[in-house]
């Protein structure tokens, strides 16, 4: 009798049973990988909307990716975020133009992808969605110039931050819809985490909604740029510009700089090295914020030594004081009553001389020059 051999629920009889037996197992192997990857890709869009500290997060699952069918698209820019998201819904298969203006340098590289380009008001015309990509203090003269005489009736008007419709800059036609969709991250990011299968988180906001399906064309829209791969968190207008202008200026750009800038300083002035000076303030700042990005302060002061973590705690304070704090909340105020705004506007009309002059002394600062030439050490910059 010969003797059966039993692989998964096969029988295969004879005495050169080996080949047959692997290629059943290789079979059984590929059919798992195939349920296990297709389980992950059903994971992944069918999670359903939930719950993060009181504020509703929305993924793929949630949104219809329909209502952005048949819709013509336009984007106004083709700078970090307006490449990111044209070529993210470009391929989603929707129809994108992008406008710009006469002779602007972003048109050939908009063309070498494959996107129809239009001077701005061309762009507007007739289509159902515009989504406004420029810098935020060219809006509003665009806004008048190009798009408020060309807007259809029923459109939607689109931002990525709520800048110029809550000081009241752009005040769209009461038959206008409007939303935003806010990556919390820069162009590049959000292109290149789309190509790789995942997104960076967006916040969206309805401020008009005369068709009264805005809040699904703005999820619509989030998710066809890939935010709803990771979570799309509702907001509003008013939140998002105020909290966003104050991290900018309180912490993450003016804070951080002068922090590091002042740093250096005293240790240079007190006749430290500018080298030691520069590795100790700037060069190991992405150290310590990376450990902070991964797992908040807990993981960071894990991973320091004690030493460090008791001069944290010892002397955080005396660096940034009650004073400190209080000047804050000035800067909050100046933002919340719209000074900032209107001080930023001012000196954007008239040339940028605040600006220019603050943006030269930066530059010719003595860190800049350290800094160039250390960073010429580190192969894994290049």
């Amino acid at each position: 009798m010969e003797k059966r051999t039993t692989v998964g629920d096969c029988f295969v009889t004879g005495k050169s049973n080996f080949p047959l037996i692997l290629l059943v197992i290789l079979c059984k192997v590929k059919v798992l990988y195939i349920r296990i990857e297709y389980e992950k890709e059903y994971w992944r869009f069918s999670i359903m909307a939930g719950k993060i500290l009181g504020t509703t997060v929305y993924y793929d699952a949630d949104c219809n990716l329909g209502k952005l069918e048949g819709k013509k698209i336009t984007i106004l820019g083709y700078g970090s975020q307006g490449h990111a998201h044209a070529l993210n819904l470009k391929e989603n298969g929707f129809d994108v133009t992008i406008g710009l203006r006469k002779g602007s340098s972003s048109w050939a590289a908009a063309e070498e992808q494959g996107l129809p380009v239009k001077e701005t008001a061309e762009a507007v015309k007739g289509a159902d969605i515009v989504m406004v990509l420029i810098p935020d203090e060219l809006q509003a003269d665009v806004y008048a110039t190009d798009i408020a005489p060309n807007l259809k009736e029923g459109a939607y008007l689109a931002f990525a931050h709520g800048f110029n419709i809550h000081f009241g800059k752009i005040v769209p036609r009461e038959d206008i819809n409007v939303f935003m969709v806010a990556p919390k991250g820069p162009g590049h990011l959000v292109r290149r985490t789309y190509q790789e299968g995942s997104g960076v988180p967006c916040l969206y906001a309805v401020e008009k909604n005369p068709s009264g399906d805005t809040e699904e064309v703005a999820l619509a829209w989030a998710s066809g740029v890939g935010g709803g791969r990771s979570g799309i968190l509702e907001t509003n207008f008013k939140s998002e510009t105020e909290t966003d202008l104050f991290g900018e200026q309180a912490v993450l750009c003016g804070g951080v700089t002068e922090l590091i800038k002042t740093g250096f300083e005293v240790l240079t002035e007190a006749g430290y090295e500018p080298i030691n000076a520069y590795f100790e303030c700037l060069h190991e700042m992405k150290l310590i914020i990376d450990l902070i990005y991964e797992g908040g302060f807990q993981k960071m002061r894990h991973s320091i030594s004690n030493t460090a973590e008791y001069g944290d705690y010892l002397v955080g304070p005396k660096v940034i004081t009650a004073d400190t704090k209080e000047a804050m909340r000035q800067v909050l105020k100046d933002i919340q009553t719209g000074k900032f705004a209107d001080e930023f506007l001012a000196d954007s009309k008239a040339g940028q001389p605040f600006l220019k002059e603050h943006r030269k002394a930066a530059a010719e600062h003595e860190i800049e020059a350290v800094g160039a030439e250390l960073r010429g050490l580190m192969s894994w910059l290049k």
